[in-house]
């Protein structure tokens, strides 16, 4: 089912100091910006390593406000890993799977999620405690699956 981390995201106060600090310790480079106004986010993806399943990525996130989930995370659990995002080839036919196997979804279907992909949430609760994302790349991205 998973063919990839796509991405660990990491909830951060100040995205361009995280962008510059991940830059000088890691040397990664930023590949994607986006202001995700749904999820209430400014985000950088950073790129990491390209494999067949695809990219996989850091994903930085500084939250538009404090009343976002990501405002509410920050204030709560201070900076830090916020989910893992596995890369998955269909994200509704991986939903259909994990959900029926008594995991609940956060999202009922696929959104939009960073640079053109499908996305959707599942509960962390039902998870070990991990908030986890199912990820379908943009089709141009999927490598040599498609």
């Amino acid at each position: 089912m998973f063919m990839r981390i796509d991405h660990v995201a990491i909830a951060c106060h100040d995205l361009e100091e995280k962008i510059a600090l991940f830059e000088r310790i890691f040397e990664l480079t930023v590949v994607a910006r986006e202001i995700n106004e749904e999820q209430g986010v400014k985000e950088a993806m950073l790129h990491v390593v390209d494999g067949d399943g695809g990219g996989s990525y850091i994903q930085l996130l500084e939250p538009l406000s404090p009343d976002t989930p990501v405002g509410k995370f920050l204030a709560k659990r201070g900076e830090g890993v916020h989910h893992v995002a596995f890369g998955v080839p269909d994200v509704t036919e991986a939903m259909g799977e994990i959900g029926g196997r008594g995991v609940r979804l956060l999202d009922e279907k696929p959104r939009h999620g960073s640079m053109g992909s499908s996305i959707a949430f599942l509960h962390p609760k039902d998870v070990g405690g991990m908030l986890t994302e199912l990820v379908q790349a943009r089709p141009t991205d999927q490598g040599h699956n498609h």
